[in-house]
């Protein structure tokens, strides 16, 4: 069942629920943790009219959030090179968000206020990544994502802590990762869930605690824990066997970021414990932004995008994906990636720096 700390987030009133997903033990499970909740019938997870459009809707983003689970069964099992922040990505045991981060650009196929998603075939996609980890055998190389294990990011369309409150998906691949000497899980998040204190993963995941500034957050961050949170729990989800990194993403041109980024980096350097200094590492990812997103939060948030949408300090990019977004001018933005590495350097000297652009 939910704790109170979970109650704000998650009050699930209504599972969109494909058949196939009822049928299957994690579907029943999920289901059982809300007893209350009205099962609605769908032919699939991807196919939901009244999720669907919502845009056109915004005012109601947070509602479906809280209220709306879907529950599915993954069709397409693959596991994709990265080489950013993990060597591998593996398929997903959820997608959505019961957050609501303005510059969130995660695809948007249900709709988007990009209710969560869970998948019920638990067992099919921990036998797809155990036979993966097995077919790659010991890592013979050192990389900048880890000097001796394989990384596969568990978490790429959702956020693994508050999955973890949903089903125990998560914890069935940490704890396969538990017992492959070989490689390690890796998830960034956006929310502290002391439940997973419990788990013992003996250093084999990694969790990435996504940081900005306190006052940049307060506008763009909606519905996540605080800064200060997450940063005091660097240190007991350490002693509890993680591995801890930061991801300092996205970084937002404000006129006082880099007073505001030097605030941040000290408090972390003051918090944080010789043992989780001694471990630590961190991504650096300037903001991402788009069109369609853009006009979007103009619907419910428009003063996130005082902040996100600089046509003045902004230029087109095509990413890997084809998607057409909008970034920092490449120009300026190399300028900024240095003064980046700069800031940490001074304020947070234990922090290696995986990679920042």
């Amino acid at each position: 069942m939910t704790s109170d700390r979970v109650r704000p987030l998650l009050d699930v009133r209504r599972i969109y629920a494909e058949a196939a997903a009822l049928d299957l033990p994690r579907g029943q499970e999920i289901v059982a943790r809300w007893p209350d909740a009205e099962i609605v019938p769908v032919a699939s997870h991807w196919n939901i009219p009244e999720v669907h459009g919502d845009e056109r809707n915004v005012q109601h983003w947070v509602r479906i959030k809280t209220e709306a689970l879907v529950l599915g069964v993954k069709k397409s099992l693959v596991t994709r090179p990265n080489g950013r922040s993990a060597d591998f990505i593996a398929p997903s045991t959820a997608n959505g968000c019961a957050m609501a981060c303005a510059y969130c650009y995660v695809p948007r196929r249900k709709g988007y206020s990009n209710p969560v998603t869970v998948f019920a075939n638990i067992e099919q996609i921990t036998k797809h990544v155990a036979r993966h980890i097995q077919k790659q055998g010991p890592k013979t190389e050192p990389n900048q994502c880890d000097a001796e294990s394989w990384v596969y990011d568990i978490g790429e369309n959702s956020d693994c802590s508050v999955d973890a409150v949903l089903s125990e998906n998560v914890r069935d691949l940490c704890d396969l990762f538990r017992m492959s000497p070989t490689a390690k899980a890796s998830f960034a998040t956006k929310w502290v869930n002391r439940d997973l204190l419990d788990w013992d993963p003996m250093g084999r995941t990694r969790i990435r605690f996504s940081l900005m500034p306190h006052e940049t957050a307060k506008v763009t961050d909606i519905r996540t824990s605080p800064m200060a949170e997450r940063i005091a729990a660097v240190n007991d989800f350490v002693d509890a066997g993680y591995e801890v990194h930061l991801n300092f993403s996205p970084v937002i041109l404000t006129p006082t970021w880099e007073a505001d980024w030097a605030e941040l980096l000290r408090q972390v350097d003051d918090t944080l414990s010789p043992a989780a200094k001694a471990q630590l590492a961190a991504e650096v990812i300037f903001l991402t932004h788009n069109e369609p997103l853009h006009q979007v939060n103009l619907g419910w948030h428009p003063k996130a995008e005082d902040l996100l949408w600089r046509p003045d300090l902004q230029e087109t990019k095509v990413s890997q994906n084809g998607a057409v977004n909008v970034r920092y001018r490449a120009g300026m933005k190399g300028q900024l990636v240095e003064r980046f590495r700069e800031l940490v350097a001074e304020h947070l000297p234990s922090c290696r720096l995986r990679y920042a652009f």
